[in-house]
């Protein structure tokens, strides 16, 4: 079977809403999403920055995506994909691969390339070390249910908790998530236009943002995240994340991670959920440390197969 990946630089938002619903397919028949937030964010609100879109279609019905970032020049062009459940094992994914690998060169004359392959399913990683890349990195995706016992947040004395104010708050918040996350990849690179745009997002919850303050300053927040109830992409129960939990550096050692995340969990009971997830690097074991203190286990695994330069 001859397979040929369209590129398009742009996408009409018929082609966006069946990358979409392919991306839901997968993710019914796979148990984890396959495409990532940013790529989602991407999708729906386009941006700036560049992408290339790479699609394969049969009888002219969408049936393989990939999406490659070619904007950083740091550690060079990232790509993720997606083939329909039905039409797999036809070499698509192969060829998808194939066609980023030229996007990528194109783009960095080491040849590097970043491909994630979420829910570290053997297929995706036969694939991924038959063409050269090799395993990099691995985010677990961590879960826990709501109707286990919560604790009570405990706050040393002269911190309290608010919800985060738009249009008070950003500047603020984002100093501290710069040096919260100083050493993360791609967490500690956020600036205004990304947090504005997950504000625009129809999950944004304002009163579910927590933010932690000593003397009038911020010193940690808990932000956390409904999935499956206001879009029409998730197919299943509604489910909580703890979507970015931080703690400035100058505030370790009060307990403010427990704290913070005891607060966030306690908010998503509220909101009658059953269940919350959260993502953590496998290599982060003071996090894993606390998120298994705090009740949650391993659920599923996401890998990040990096191409070596040449």
């Amino acid at each position: 079977m001859i397979v040929t990946a369209e590129r398009f630089d742009r996408l009409t938002p018929a082609e966006v809403q069946s990358i979409l619903e392919l991306a839901g397919a997968a993710s019914d028949t796979d148990g984890a999403f396959p495409l990532s937030e940013h790529v989602v964010l991407h999708l729906r609100h386009g941006g700036d920055e560049p992408s290339v879109h790479l699609v394969v279609r049969d009888d002219g019905q969408l049936v393989g995506y990939a999406h490659v970032d070619v904007t950083d020049p740091v550690d060079g062009p990232s790509a993720e994909l997606v083939v329909h459940p039905q039409h797999r094992r036809h070499g698509l994914g192969r060829s998808l691969v194939k066609a980023a690998v030229q996007v990528a060169t194109e783009a960095d004359p080491a040849g590097r390339l970043r491909l994630w392959a979420h829910g570290d399913h053997p297929s995706a990683s036969a694939l991924a070390l038959g063409l050269g890349f090799s395993r990099s990195r691995v985010l677990w995706q961590m879960r826990r249910s709501l109707f286990a016992d919560v604790p009570e947040p405990v706050l040393k004395d002269g911190v309290t908790l608010r919800p985060f104010v738009p249009g008070q708050d950003e500047e603020a918040w984002l100093r501290v998530n710069s040096r919260a996350f100083k050493d993360h990849p791609e967490q500690g690179k956020w600036e205004l236009r990304d947090l504005l745009l997950r504000m625009k997002e129809p999950w944004f919850d304002p009163q579910g943002f927590l933010l932690a303050e000593r003397a009038s300053e911020l010193v940690g927040f808990h932000w956390t995240k409904v999935h499956g109830t206001l879009d029409g992409e998730h197919h299943h129960d509604p489910i909580g994340e703890v979507y970015v939990l931080g703690v400035d550096p100058s505030a370790h050692g009060l307990g403010l991670g427990k704290a913070l995340t005891a607060a966030g969990l306690r908010y998503l009971r509220s909101r009658c959920l059953d269940q919350v997830m959260l993502y953590v690097d496998e290599s982060n074991v003071a996090a894993r440390s606390l998120y298994t203190s705090m009740g949650f286990s391993r659920w599923s695994t996401d890998v990040l197969f990096v191409r070596a330069q040449y």
